[in-house]
């Protein structure tokens, strides 16, 4: 298959053009493995296409001018020195006793799995998206190399594959369940960057809200938290039991089934 041939729907989002890169001494079976499942071509050198770049340092996305890389490192400073406890999702997500499980249902790069492991739930992560689940599997694993990191990541399980079929067949029970679905207000918002400019273009905003949301309905004992921008609609239509605003998200919380939680 030529590059120009090459369009294909990657996890619900269709992406033009994009290639796979591999350098010498990194993983190439993992980067033949990523290649063949999204049916993409393996090239020596990067072109000008969408790229998931496998070097002997990690894996990489890069296109339309942008680069990217998952980095745990740069979360510690909201992790550490008291700065945790101020997190609006760890507000969000607080309970009367020890967190337990939770699923990140819309897991994208991982950093609020991150601030939820932090705080010491014990979280499933699902991405649907093969390149996402790759960029976000190597950011783990690099992760815990770092002693500061270690011990928050081994909280995490990264899943890929379709959260909503999990959880809509009782494969999955957590205290908390966690959505954060791709919201196309965000485009005009200061909330993108590169990151998010380029993982739209691989995975496309959520066309099944409702279903997505009595997924998780049917695995939460505890709450459902969804992250949202801040003048958006509710998520399918359902008012929360409580919301936390912020200048410009907020997160909307449901009490599901049986409600041990507290609101600040």
């Amino acid at each position: 298959m030529s590059v120009t041939e090459n369009a294909v729907s990657v996890g619900g989002g269709m992406t033009d053009k994009i290639v796979i890169c591999v350098e010498n001494g990194a993983d190439r079976e993992a980067a033949e493995s990523l290649a063949k499942k999204i049916q993409a071509p393996l090239l020596e050198e990067p072109g000008e296409q969408l790229t998931v770049h496998f070097q002997k340092t990690g894996i990489s996305l890069s296109g339309f001018g942008l680069s990217y890389r998952g980095d745990f490192e740069g979360m510690l400073r909201r992790v550490t020195n008291g700065r945790l406890q101020h997190e609006m999702l760890v507000r969000a997500a607080k309970t009367t006793g020890q967190p337990g499980r939770a699923v990140d249902a819309t897991a994208g790069m991982g950093e609020d799995s991150f601030l939820l492991a932090a705080y010491g739930y014990e979280v499933t992560l699902y991405e649907q998206n093969p390149v996402i689940a790759a960029l976000l599997g190597d950011a783990m694993r690099r992760a815990k190399k770092q002693e500061q990191l270690r011990k928050i990541v081994e909280r995490m399980k990264l899943v890929e594959g379709d959260s909503i079929e999990q959880l809509s067949k009782g494969r999955e029970e957590a205290e908390l369940v966690y959505l954060d679905p791709m919201f196309p207000a965000r485009q005009k918002s200061g909330l993108i960057n590169k990151k998010l400019q380029l993982i739209q273009k691989l995975e496309a905003p959520c066309a099944e809200e409702e279903t997505l949301f009595d997924a998780a309905l049917h695995a939460a004992t505890s709450k459902i938290v969804v992250k949202r921008p801040l003048k958006s609609a509710y998520l399918a239509g359902k008012k929360p039991n409580y919301v936390l605003n912020g200048k410009a998200i907020r997160y909307d919380c449901y009490a599901c089934k049986s409600e041990k939680t507290v609101t600040e």
